[in-house]
């Protein structure tokens, strides 16, 4: 049985011919639950990154060896860094080969112990190393949610359904500013900014064993019946038949192709080394091009803008997070009207505008002592995360979680994430040490650069995938890779497997 792709189930030419069977964003409660559910893992994941600015503040008031060396305050804050990114290249086999719901219900018992670990460390060292037990699981759910919200989304709500992950994580990283603020007179004020981020994922665990295995997931693993349970509460009957008799003739091709997948694998192979440039170089910009100097730093940056008190600092920072969030939900309704590529590009655009315009303030404000200069330094700021968090925020983390075949898509996906975090993890080790050693002015320079790379990368490489099926996207990677014609790819294989 060989599938036409006109009347694939969600494609565009499916939905033409059925328009009723078309779904909205709002007019399914269940995938909204599912997706806020699974989304839980981007709020730890944005409150863990936002609190221990605030919370550092405070350690190293209660611990003298912190104070004295940078060296603990950079360990403190990466580790959790560190830790995701062991987290993600694990979390993608362990979602393979577990499936998506035990990933997520592992990344909470990890992440909750070490939340405990965090409020009650008697020294830095414990409290470093519960910074890598919440990096890990924040790492496993930074893989597992955007893979899991996507294969049980409708492809036409497929964009919007996974930038509710990054909703998520933008709306984590503003509770933690509102959290530092809150705690900011309260004894023992760190363990409690850290310590109640436990409390999430305790929910998150309870809210998931309610929750279905990702259906796709179940038809690979020849759970029919599991899987039909689960698409009957997110489609109607006619568009469930549609989907199910699809599901199972895609099953049958993928389990003939399946053999256990190594991360060699994804090289091996021309399509998905195409997709894994694409989606792991996007990882990589959206990390290069900023965002977490901007999240990490914004209270420093603001104090470099020349607004001193401390107070003052997180509730500028607070107005920046809060842009971060609001941005997000314009992403959600973008990403599938205005499509992936637009947003990116339109994005991009704008961040290397704001760049330019931060550099100039900078650069002014070092050599004048007009107080002009500092509020252009933290416009600059708020015109760059308007930029960045509807397109550069939420593209990235869509298109990872559709662009893989189903059978690579938790190692890729895993693979991406890592990128990603890697990609963090240098960015926050050297952006102040840059900062100090060319000026600030300058290093906002280097990161227009960066900026304009990325534009050029997005024109040049990345597809259009809105509203396409997982199938069309693959058709995609295939013509990139061989060409138009399907022929000399059959013959090339068999070339290859002989």
């Amino acid at each position: 049985m060989t599938i036409t792709m006109q009347s694939t189930p969600g494609s565009s030419g499916y939905l033409d011919l059925y328009p009723e069977r078309k779904m909205s964003f709002f007019k399914n409660p269940y995938i909204l639950g599912l997706a806020s559910v699974a989304g839980i893992g981007g709020l730890l994941f944005g409150y863990d990154t936002g609190v221990i600015s605030g919370a550092l503040l405070y350690i190293k008031d209660d611990f003298e060896q912190v104070r004295a060396s940078n060296l603990l305050q950079e360990t403190i804050v990466s580790m959790a860094i560190a830790g995701a990114i062991v987290g993600a290249a694990l979390g993608g086999w362990i979602n393979d080969a577990y499936g998506r719901k035990k990933a997520t219900l592992l990344a909470d018992v990890i992440f909750t112990l070490g939340a405990i670990l965090m409020a009650a460390a008697p020294d830095p060292y414990v409290l470093i190393l519960g910074r890598l037990l919440v990096g890990l699981g924040v790492g496993i759910a930074s893989v597992t949610a955007p893979v899991y919200i996507a294969e049980a989304s409708p492809s036409e709500i497929r964009g919007s359904l996974v930038s509710t992950n990054v909703l998520m994580i933008t709306g984590g990283q503003f509770i933690s500013y509102l959290v530092n603020l809150a705690f900011t007179g309260v004894p023992g004020t760190w363990r409690w900014m850290l310590g109640v981020s436990g409390v999430p994922a305790v929910i998150q665990f309870v809210l998931m064993l309610f929750l279905p295995e990702s259906p796709r997931w179940l038809f690979t693993k020849n759970r029919k019946h599991e899987a039909v349970d689960v698409l009957s509460k997110i489609y109607d009957v006619a568009r469930l038949e549609d989907e199910v008799d699809f599901l199972t003739a895609q099953a049958e091709q993928e389990r003939q192709r399946r053999s256990n997948i190594k991360f060699g694998d994804v090289f091996k192979s021309k399509e998905i080394r195409l997709a894994f440039f694409v989606g792991g170089g996007l990882m990589a910009f959206q990390q290069f091009t900023g965002i977490n100097t901007v999240m990490y730093y914004s209270p420093t940056i603001v104090q470099m803008a020349g607004f001193h008190a401390n107070q003052l600092a997180l509730l500028l920072s607070l107005i920046v997070a809060g842009m971060n969030a609001a941005g997000s939900i314009l992403g959600i309704y973008l990403i599938d009207h205005a499509g992936r590529r637009k947003l990116a590009l339109s994005s991009l655009a704008g961040v290397l505008v704001s760049l330019i315009v931060l550099a100039f303030a900078f650069y002014k404000q070092s050599t004048s002592s007009n107080v002009l200069y500092g509020y252009l330094a933290v416009a600059g700021l708020v015109l760059y995360i308007s930029f960045f968090s509807p397109g550069m925020g939420p593209v990235p983390w869509t298109l990872n979680s559709e662009i893989y075949p189903e059978e690579y898509r938790g190692i890729c996906g895993g693979m991406s994430a890592t990128v990603c975090w890697v990609s963090n993890l240098i960015v926050s080790e050297t952006f102040l040490s840059i900062a100090e050693g060319i000026g600030i002015a300058s290093t906002f320079l280097i990161i227009g650069g960066i900026t304009l790379v990325a534009i050029v990368f997005v024109v040049v490489y990345v597809p259009e995938t809105k509203g396409l099926t997982f199938d069309e996207v693959e058709v995609i990677w295939r013509e990139r890779a061989w060409g138009k014609n399907p022929n000399t790819h059959n013959l090339l294989e068999q070339g290859s497997h002989s």
